[in-house]
């Protein structure tokens, strides 16, 4: 059994990385966007996507159950306990349709509450993520070897000077209670991002924290956050609390994904 954080954000990479192989042929050709029955689009390449990730992630770490955004669409969810893996194949569809770069990979593990391990994968950007202990950033291709990638470099977090705050928010997901939020707060620079890239630039120091108050699930957000913590980043509620997985629905509630913890008081004072 595969315990080791670090192993396992490496294996949830190389996994990402060919899943993106089908993605990037859907991505290059017409592809069909669907509704499903939550009114959420979904297209060829993200049953595609899932369908390679489950039977990769079957084989290599058979023993941690794993909940997959289009498997949980159909209502097919395995009971957890602890451990178990998120995944959602294809993140920021919206933008995946409208042929934007800004498209990922996640895949995450939870272990007692807490995301321990991801990857995010942008495979229009040849660009990987992953977070266990420490977090890193690398280039790579789509079904490329892991062991092949290049710029390959530790990120973190950066402390934020008092003077520039930074904050990132969704491109394609604006929401009102998000917006009151930033706009209550002395906020230098805003940047909009598609997907779970937004974790990413927090994880990189690009940004200083990210809300989100409008409807996300937990496999939205599993993979950036356990490479935003990995990068001495933290993730919390709405209301400044732990945040923990396995919420009834799978449902994220509010949050806010923080670089760090001397911004807790700036955002909630």
């Amino acid at each position: 059994m595969v315990t080791d954080p670090d192993e396992i954000a490496r294996i949830f990479g190389q996994i990402a990385v060919n899943a993106a192989v089908p993605i990037m042929k859907f991505f290059n050709s017409d592809s069909e966007v669907r509704r499903k029955t939550d009114g959420s689009p979904v297209t060829d390449a993200d049953l595609a996507s899932e369908r390679l990730i489950l039977a990769a992630l079957a084989h290599e770490l058979p023993d941690i159950p794993v909940i997959s955004e289009e498997a949980a669409s159909e209502g097919l969810i395995p009971e957890v306990g602890e451990r178990f893996i998120l995944v959602d194949p294809l993140d920021g569809t919206r933008e995946f349709a409208k042929r934007r770069q800004e498209f990922a990979v996640n895949i995450g593990l939870i272990d007692s509450g807490i995301a321990v391990a991801g990857a995010i994968y942008a495979p229009a950007l040849d660009r990987l993520w992953i977070g266990g202990r420490s977090a890193f950033a690398m280039s790579i291709s789509p079904g490329s070897s892991i062991r092949t990638a290049q710029d390959i470099s530790q990120i973190k977090t950066r402390l934020p000077p008092p003077d520039s705050v930074k904050v990132v928010a969704s491109r394609s997901h604006p929401d009102r209670l998000t917006g009151e939020f930033i706009d209550r707060l002395a906020i230098n620079e805003r940047i909009s991002a598609g997907s779970s890239l937004k974790f990413c630039l927090v994880a990189e120091g690009q940004a200083d924290f990210y809300p989100r108050f409008g409807p996300t699930m937990e496999w939205d957000v599993a993979a950036g956050d356990a490479i935003l913590r990995a990068a001495g980043g933290l993730m919390v509620t709405g209301n400044g609390e732990k945040f923990q997985y396995g919420k009834p629905g799978y449902h994220t509630g509010h949050f806010v994904a923080l670089g760090s913890p001397s911004l807790l008081t700036k955002v909630f004072s």
